[in-house]
């Protein structure tokens, strides 16, 4: 159905598709729209046949803009709905998944949209596609515990403090995206990896997974992560920097 949030389509037996579709915000990550990618990935996860995923936008603007800034500034939400964890929730899900999952990255991939990404396994991306780690902006810190073992600790570090935008080239040259491709190639040669991936041991690409995050992944600076951020969220100057941005986002304070 052309209004579902999520797409989910079979690629083959053992290769999933989901596809995020809500154009209109460039898939940002509202609660629903987490919520139904949490859903669609642990339909995966049960399936005993699926063995690789893909994860990618719909048309070619935006793989994720990050969470939704008018959700999560309070303005069209019923009072009292704790809306925003649910973008968290779907970030940490997917960077749990013991199924290999690729990212197709087919344009903005911003904020809470970059740290959907980390959370995959493998990046491809469009020639155009751009990204920005602006969680400092909004006095929060987003991609500092995972971000690192990508572009080494130097980098994260410039691109975390200065929050700038950078190109598909410098993500690729930096090591954030494995490959890049055209845009018309790009769907294609994400999936052509994933039926690479399926045909080998499907418990031996698993527990490989396991292996290398085990290695590569340091829990203390995710737990840290995790309770930073409860500590700043709300803050006084969390709160006046997240409004500065709302309010630039959506035209209201």
């Amino acid at each position: 159905m052309s209004n579902q949030l999520v797409k989910v389509a079979k690629h083959s037996d053992h290769v999933v598709l989901i596809t995020m579709n809500r154009l209109e915000r460039h898939h940002a990550l509202n609660h629903e729209l987490a919520t139904r990618l949490v859903e669609a990935l642990e339909d995966c996860e049960n399936d005993p046949d699926v063995s690789a995923v893909v994860l990618t936008g719909a048309g070619e603007k935006a793989f994720c803009a990050g969470q939704d800034m008018v959700e999560q500034s309070g303005i069209g939400r019923e009072e009292g709905v704790p809306k925003s964890i649910a973008a968290y929730i779907a970030i940490e899900r997917f960077a749990n998944s013991p199924l290999p999952i690729i990212a197709a990255i087919n344009g903005y991939c911003y904020g809470g949209g970059a740290a959907l990404a980390i959370s995959c396994d493998i990046r491809l991306a469009s020639e155009l596609a751009t990204f920005r780690l602006p969680g400092a902006e909004y006095g929060l810190v987003v991609g500092a515990a995972a971000f690192p073992r990508l572009v080494g600790a130097a980098r994260a570090k410039e691109l975390i403090f200065t929050a700038k935008k950078f190109n598909a080239l410098e993500a690729e040259r930096w090591g954030f995206v494995n490959s890049l491709f055209s845009p018309d190639c790009l769907l294609a040669e994400a999936l052509s990896m994933a039926e690479m991936i399926s045909e080998n041991s499907a418990i031996a690409v698993q527990e490989s997974k396991r292996v290398i995050d085990a290695a590569t992944l340091d829990q203390t600076a995710l737990v840290l992560e995790n309770e930073i951020n409860r500590r700043l969220r709300g803050s006084e100057d969390q709160v006046a920097r997240f409004n500065k941005a709302t309010k630039r986002v959506t035209g209201k304070s």
